[in-house]
């Protein structure tokens, strides 16, 4: 198979701390192979930055394998990139063409202020799980395979919306700032299964209000699911506020008899 050397310019957001002024700098890329991952290619800008004794691009990253979350770049006005379903440590450079300008930005939404450079802060996120997003019974070890039937597409359901991976995407990507998919794919993956039934109403009031707390309201623009590298369904909104409106009445009621 044949390697393409491609040549590139990045503008890139460059911002030295929470409080400063930021501005766009532009740097070349010459001949960078099309099988490198993007990280792979700031990667390598970065060595030169410091070789050349320059401040490097902060950026976030971990496992580069899709699973973390932390790759969180807008990259020509998208979130993650061209590529549907996939972050950004999963695009790889033969997605562009050479002699491209490719403009790389941090995430643009006000619950996420940046730290530096293209990293930003998504603790955000961190309050509204804090909130509800697990369940408090003790498990104990594991169970036998099987041992609570649950109807496959149930299962199905919950699996899919357990994808998140709380890259922030869906916010980043929404003309509202909203966090309705990631907040309720963490809410769907827990209140759909049987273990998650005991807190079922508590944990999406907690949750939602939470979430209403640091971020915009969903207006169902659908970029949210366009965005999300998991390709999570809307579907999980519209489950959410279902419970969340139940969990208002079956809430007050519970609170009438104490």
């Amino acid at each position: 198979m044949t390697t393409t050397l491609t040549n590139l310019t990045l503008k890139i957001w460059r911002q030295d701390g929470p409080g400063d002024a930021g501005r766009f700098e532009t740097y070349q890329i010459p001949e960078i192979s099309d099988e490198a991952s993007f990280l792979e290619m700031l990667d390598v800008l970065n060595e030169r930055l410091i070789g050349e004794g320059t401040e490097p691009v902060t950026f976030d990253h971990d496992c580069r394998e899709g699973i973390c979350g932390t790759c969180s770049l807008m990259i020509d006005g998208q979130a993650h990139g061209p590529q549907r379903g996939t972050a950004t440590c999963q695009l790889h450079m033969r997605k562009f063409q050479s002699g491209d300008t490719i403009v790389i930005e941090p995430w643009r939404a006000s619950a996420f202020p940046i730290i530096k450079d293209l990293m930003v802060d998504r603790s955000a996120f961190d309050r509204i799980v804090e909130a509800g997003g697990y369940i408090s019974a003790d498990t104990g070890g594991a169970p036998d395979a099987n041992l609570i039937p649950i109807p496959k597409p149930v299962a199905d359901a919950a699996m899919d919306a357990a994808a998140c991976i709380g890259c922030g995407a869906c916010v980043a990507a929404c003309p509202n700032g909203a966090a309705n998919l990631f907040t309720a794919a963490k809410v769907t993956h827990l209140n759909l299964l049987p273990q998650g039934q005991a807190e079922r109403f508590k944990r999406v009031e907690a949750m939602v209000e939470t979430m209403d707390e640091y971020f915009g309201s969903c207006t169902n623009h659908g970029e949210c699911e366009a965005a999300c590298p998991k390709e999570i369904s809307i579907d999980v909104i519209a489950l959410m506020n279902a419970d969340y409106r139940k969990a208002k009445f079956k809430n007050r009621k519970a609170l009438s008899r104490i």
